[in-house]
């Protein structure tokens, strides 16, 4: 169950992002934007800690700092695996501000959605 919670919460930050940052754009069913979530989950799961591992020098250069840019590529992936030469989920940005931008919207609304639902423990 949680990881069904966690694909609707990430299909929802997306929706949120595409409403509030100008730059990103999608048009398609709900099926494509719980897809578009459960690549959001994927990508979180499986290339994000690689890429916090072997940016840990910079993390701890900036103070953390680099992780905005971590979440920033992450997001990046999403969009592009969404795309229309790709799996044509209908998420696509405009430029990498739109992308940059929409990668907080996500994580913000991300993290405040998983604070108010329960998990199950």
């Amino acid at each position: 169950m949680p990881f069904i919670l966690r694909t609707l919460i990430s299909a929802a930050a997306v929706w949120v992002a595409v409403g509030v940052v100008s730059g990103l754009d999608w048009d398609g069913s709900i099926w494509q934007l719980l897809l578009i979530g459960l690549i959001v989950g994927l990508v979180n799961a499986l290339v994000k800690p690689l890429a916090t591992l072997l940016s840990l020098p910079l993390m701890i250069l900036t103070l953390g700092l680099f992780l905005l840019v971590i979440n920033w590529l992450m997001f990046a992936i999403v969009v592009w695996l969404a795309g229309p030469d790709r799996l044509d989920l209908g998420l696509t940005s405009a430029d990498g501000l739109s992308t940059f931008l929409g990668s907080i919207v996500v994580s913000l609304v991300s993290w405040g959605l998983a604070v108010i639902t329960p998990d199950g423990r």
